[in-house]
């Protein structure tokens, strides 16, 4: 077989390229939020957080555990995807979060003597509370998930607090070589000492239950045959109808689709049948047209990212934190002259960039339904930190160009058929432009004395 063989483009269908683009996006916006990470920490601290990849690991562990007390542990038949929690108790509990957020705010923009730290708190609790409201008034049934997402991003904020305090900040003043070894001896800790008591063998999965959003949203770009599109309509009616109709009876009688009584497997059959037909009538109109099909849940995931991102921005540029840390960056000594706590500074870098990568592994293990083990984050780590030297280390909208080239770059070598090469890509990408532009996209190439 010779190399042509593998170079045939015959294989490659041109109608299914703009939705290899748009998952390529999807799947660069959570490269690019793990990429964030990297970059703050290296923008302020000039250190590379190689445990930033079993952080994102940890956050996925949580939110399973999350998941599991929220009613869809292993063994249990969880019927409905409403949440455990009542939705006026959530709903309260916003409205509490925002009055005590807001009185935290007020008072430290009063009060001269109240640390800037309060104000960011009172802040952050104004915004867990107003989505918590909005969600438990509008969209109740994703509680589940906002609970799993505040979870994993605050825990992955306090497991950050604590490598910082107890593993890099001890090593500040020593060469950089042995913060850098640090690192890796953290993120090493992480993957063998939490495979002691992290659950690893067998590899769990968060419950696919627990994701309310599983359907699938088509686009048409170029639409299809008119006839076919009714088809579908016409098809759509009795697929709902009959699934809906199995979910109850599994719920009712706690049967798994395997062990059904007579009665389950004539509404099994007839929901089969439905769906089939569905399915059937939904490819034909697909295929006849130019369309972008994509789970609704990573068209909700892009949204959170994009607020993340916009959140983060806000915070950089027009708030005093973000100031400061912009001056702690630029020179450690001349910060602290200036009055600014670096150690806190420092910390809260940790806490933020900890938090989005918490968010990005929640995302990904609760919409992906991937298996999880402490090696989870190895890989997607790697990937994010490669995506910030493609965009230039140190730089935040670099972070994020970086981690969506990577994701579309990845996405477009699948589609080309070569998955067994889709890791591989993002190195010879970072070789290629690091070739050609040493500091990275949008990164500066001013040469550092060591």
């Amino acid at each position: 077989m010779g190399i042509s063989d593998h170079l045939t483009l015959a294989a490659i269908s041109l109608k299914s390229l703009p939705e290899q683009v748009v998952n390529g996006l999807l799947l660069g916006s959570i490269y690019a939020l793990i990429a964030l990470g990297y970059t703050m920490v290296y923008g302020v601290l000039k250190l590379i957080n190689f445990a930033h990849g079993e952080v994102y690991m940890l956050g996925a562990y949580i939110a399973l555990f999350v998941s599991y007390l929220l009613g869809f542990a292993p063994g249990t038949v969880a019927g409905s995807d409403q949440p455990a929690v009542a939705v006026g108790t959530i709903a309260m509990i916003g409205i509490v979060l925002i009055l005590i957020g807001v009185a935290m705010f007020v008072a430290a923009l009063k009060i001269e003597k109240i640390p800037d730290v309060v104000k960011g708190i009172g802040g952050l609790l104004v915004v867990i509370g107003l989505l918590g409201f909005i969600v438990a008034k509008f969209q109740p049934q994703a509680l589940n998930l906002v609970m799993m997402l505040v979870a994993s991003m605050t825990v992955c904020a306090l497991a950050g607090v604590i490598i910082e305090r107890f593993a890099y900040r001890p090593m500040r003043s020593h060469s950089r070589i042995a913060s850098l070894i640090t690192a890796i001896g953290v993120s090493l800790l992480m993957q063998y000492g939490g495979a002691l008591f992290l659950p690893n063998s067998p590899p769990p999965s968060i419950s696919e239950k627990v994701n309310p959003y599983r359907e699938s949203v088509t686009m048409h770009i170029v639409p299809g045959a008119p006839e076919l599109e009714t088809a579908v309509k016409q098809a759509q009616g009795p697929y709902l109808e009959t699934k809906k109709a199995f979910e109850a009876y599994q719920a009712r009688t706690h049967e798994s689709e395997f062990s059904l009584s007579k009665e389950g497997e004539v509404i099994h059959d007839a929901a089969q049948k439905a769906a089939s037909v569905y399915n059937d009538a939904k490819r034909k109109a697909d295929t006849s047209g130019v369309s972008v099909t994509v789970q609704a849940n990573r068209i909700l995931m892009l949204g959170i990212v994009i607020l993340l991102m916009a959140g983060l921005t806000y915070l950089v540029m027009y708030t005093s934190a973000g100031r400061a840390m912009r001056a702690v960056s630029h020179d450690f000594d001349s910060a602290a002259l200036m009055g600014i706590n670096v150690n806190s500074i420092i910390t809260f870098t940790f806490v933020i960039g900890s938090s989005l990568a918490g968010a990005g592994a929640m995302m990904t293990a609760t919409f992906q339904g991937t298996p999880l083990t402490t090696f989870y984050g190895l890989l997607p780590g790697v990937k994010a930190f490669v995506a910030a030297v493609l965009g230039g280390i140190g730089n935040i909208p670099g972070a994020v160009l970086g981690g969506i080239l990577m994701g579309v770059a990845e996405t477009m070598v699948v589609w080309a058929g070569y998955s067994d090469y889709k890791d591989a890509i993002a190195f010879v990408i970072l070789i290629v432009v690091l070739l050609f532009k040493p500091g990275g996209l949008l990164g500066s190439s001013k040469v550092e004395k060591v």
